[in-house]
C-alpha cells in the first residue's frame, strides 16, 4: 500500500502479541489507515484490523511462522503530504531517515508510548496494545494530518466499559 497521500487520519498500533482488545478496535475506529509496528502475534489480528481500515503491518521479533513470512521488516507509506517509515525496533534503523526524505518513523518493540524529534524527523511509538507488560500502559495512538501531524495516545485501560 505505499501511496495513500490523501489519508489524514492514521491509527497506530504495536505489540498486540496475539491480543486485539475491543478497546483498541474502538479507539482505531474512524482511521483511514492503520499502521501496525510489529509483534502482531497471529494473522487474525490483522484480519480484524482490516475490518476497520486498510492495514500496513511490519514483522516484529515474535512474528514467526508461515503467516508472518509475508510481513515485511519495514514499510514506507506516503500519507498526509509526507513519507512515513515503519519498522518494529527503532534501534535497527540503519540509515538517516531525514537524508532519505522521511518526516516520520513509527516503531514499537519497547512497549513505551512516546514521541521525540531528531533532525526534523518525528519518531512515534504507539506503545503496546497487547497483554500488559510490567507497569507500562496499554495504548494505541492516532495521527491527524494538518499543518503538521498531531499525535494522540489512547490509554486503553481508561476506555474500558
Amino acid at each position: 500500500m505505499g501511496d495513500v497521500g490523501s489519508v489524514k487520519r492514521i491509527g497506530l498500533i504495536s505489540d498486540t502479541h496475539g491480543l486485539l482488545r475491543e478497546e483498541a478496535a474502538r479507539a482505531l475506529a474512524g482511521s483511514e489507515l492503520i499502521l501496525h509496528a510489529g509483534d502482531v502475534g497471529k494473522a487474525e489480528i490483522l484480519e480484524k484490523l482490516r475490518t476497520i481500515a486498510p492495514v500496513v503491518a511490519v514483522r516484529g521479533n515474535i512474528d514467526t511462522g508461515a503467516w508472518a513470512a509475508a510481513l515485511p521488516m519495514s514499510a514506507t507509506v506516503e500519507a498526509g503530504g509526507g513519507r512515513i517509515y515503519v519498522l518494529h525496533d527503532v534501534h535497527q534503523l540503519d540509515f538517516d531517515p531525514a537524508e532519505a526524505g522521511y518526516g516520520m518513523v513509527i516503531s514499537g518493540h519497547s512497549h513505551r508510548p512516546g514521541r521525540t524529534e531528531k533532525g526534523g524527523v518525528v519518531y512515534v511509538n504507539p506503545g503496546s496494545a497487547g497483554p500488559r507488560r510490567f507497569r507500562l500502559p496499554i495504548t494505541v495512538a492516532r495521527l491527524e494530518a494538518g499543518a503538521a501531524w498531531t499525535v494522540e495516545w489512547i490509554d486503553l485501560a481508561e476506555t474500558r466499559r
